[in-house]
């Protein structure tokens, strides 16, 4: 597995470099944004690390910049900016996961093998977070493998969030999905499918978080270890 380190501390990133080698990982370094983008379009590394504070391009709008072209390879940004709104930013920006200096190695090692897995799952038509998974092919849930029952509206909901693990989809988006056409029907109503889709998420090890001013987000609560 190839990781691209996109990092400018010189001592952060030797000490990066040697751990993740010792992790049997293969580790292409580079220090500003401009190299890293070209990197990136070449297809070098399987997944990114990336820090925000970068020179030439810094991480946020290199994270656009690759998302806008269609590059889907995983990102974990590292950064000093540990604020739930600054994690939400780097999510909502094309981040996979985000993790605040400083860290710990293991949790770093489990992530990127996290994301990495998540990536494979994917692409055999499976989309998990936690237990839970949704099989596109099929287009139903499962808790392991047994299904989940969930009524029309509460899978419309689900299969938005699960879309992007991580990621916030807006109240509004998520309204307009589960209530099309239902121009009588109140913002809050989807309060309510969320609470239902919650509960029924108990078991699976998932659990949607609510993002105050930004919408909701599906998450791992192990690999998240229980922050909210």
């Amino acid at each position: 597995m190839h990781i691209l380190l996109v990092e400018d501390d010189i001592d952060m990133s030797r000490a990066l470099l040697r751990a993740l080698e010792r992790r049997g990982f293969q580790v292409t370094h580079c220090a500003d944004g401009i190299s890293a983008l070209s990197h990136i379009k070449d297809g070098i590394g399987d997944l990114v690390v990336l820090d925000l504070n970068i020179p030439g391009l810094d991480g946020l709008h290199l994270l656009q910049r690759i998302r806008s072209q269609d590059i889907g390879t995983p990102v974990i940004v590292l950064t000093a900016r540990g604020a739930v709104g600054d994690r939400v930013v780097g999510l909502n920006a094309g981040a996979d996961d985000y993790l605040a200096k400083p860290f710990d190695l293991d949790e770093l090692d489990a992530r990127i093998r996290a994301l990495l897995r998540r990536r494979t799952n994917a692409d055999d038509g499976v989309q998990r977070c936690g237990r839970l998974r949704f099989d596109r092919g099929s287009g139903a849930f499962y808790c392991g493998d047994d299904p989940l029952e969930l009524t029309p509206r509460e899978h419309t909901l689900l299969k938005a969030l699960i879309a992007k693990p991580g990621h916030a989809v807006t109240k509004e988006k998520l309204f307009r999905l589960v209530f099309p056409m239902e121009e009588s029907t109140q913002l809050e109503a989807i309060e309510v499918v969320v609470h239902r889709v919650r509960k029924k998420l108990m078991e699976t090890g998932a659990e949607i978080m609510t993002l105050r001013g930004l919408g909701y987000l599906l998450r791992d609560r192990q690999q998240q270890g229980g922050e909210g």
